[in-house]
């Protein structure tokens, strides 16, 4: 596994070596010694998946502390626009965005440290996407940032995805104080 880029401080996408042959293809999605090297040391405690059809929207979704999240994200089957927001107060790229394409057919991986909304939109049809997370899920200390925010001016691709009840009421970035440093 190799890093691809560091596009934030402490924001990695990850490429791992995959091995293909006339049965298909094996990789490592997951390798404790690998992300220690990369400098990720928290312990995952909870596996998320969520399949979706094209033109979901899921997010731009967060955890206060003392819970907040790190996650490690891929996609097992079809392909999404991942975006994260970093939210650290004390950061040079706060309040601005990273985006990528993550597919079952890239295999790459995006780290995101505690401190940044994460959401993404689904490409295709039949989208598998996978997170691993270093902190439980804490419905109390959920946030949100709206995905449509003309301030933070995210190249979405689509002018009315599908989005959830709530993620329709998410803030924008402008009235929002940031819990992380």
């Amino acid at each position: 596994m190799r890093i691809v880029e560091e596009p934030f401080s402490g924001l990695l996408l990850l490429e791992p070596r995959v091995f293909h042959d006339p049965r298909g293809h094996f990789f490592e999605s997951f390798n404790q010694v690998a992300m220690n090297s990369f400098g990720i040391r928290d312990e995952f405690v909870q596996d998320n998946e969520s399949r979706s059809s094209k033109g979901i929207l899921r997010g731009l979704h967060f955890q206060r502390p003392p819970f907040a999240q790190g996650k490690l994200v891929r996609v097992a089957q079809g392909s999404v626009l991942d975006v994260v927001v970093d939210l650290r107060r004390s950061s040079p790229t706060f309040g601005q965005h990273y985006s990528v394409t993550l597919s079952g057919e890239n295999h790459l991986m995006l780290w995101i440290p505690p401190g940044f909304a994460h959401g993404f939109l689904t490409l295709s049809d039949n989208t598998l996407f996978l997170y691993k997370c270093t902190a439980p899920y804490h419905q109390a200390s959920e946030g949100g940032l709206a995905w449509n925010d003309p301030a933070l001016n995210i190249q979405w691709g689509i002018e009315q995805p599908l989005l959830s009840e709530k993620d329709k009421m998410n803030p924008v970035i402008s009235g929002f104080s940031t819990p992380f440093e």
